[in-house]
């Protein structure tokens, strides 16, 4: 793999490449945060932020899957959730027909 030049004009002199002693002596902000800031502040900022709730990994993309655009825009319209919505109208359905 042949290395790359970096480009001179994108060389920022403010914020220089790291070093490997910068590698070494650097720390995680959750300890360099507490000793700059008040224990409420660094707390604050290092509380984990809320994020997409983990998945019941028994779930699986369909991907050619295409509806009607006048189905999909009502679900869509529905708001929030709307993917759920459907598979729940899928599963309805399935209760009342055989399945393959």
């Amino acid at each position: 793999m042949a290395i790359r030049k970096p480009n001179p004009t994108l060389i920022d002199d403010e914020n220089p490449e790291w070093t490997d002693k910068d590698f070494q002596k650097s720390r995680p902000a959750g300890v360099v945060l507490r000793e700059m800031l008040p224990k409420a502040t660094a707390d604050e900022m290092l509380k984990p932020k809320p994020g997409r709730p983990p998945g019941s990994g028994k779930k699986a993309p369909a991907t050619a899957v295409r509806f009607d655009a006048d189905i999909l825009a009502a679900f869509k319209a529905t708001g929030k959730g709307w993917q759920t919505r459907i598979n729940e109208a899928l599963r309805d359905w399935l209760k009342t027909h055989s399945s393959a």
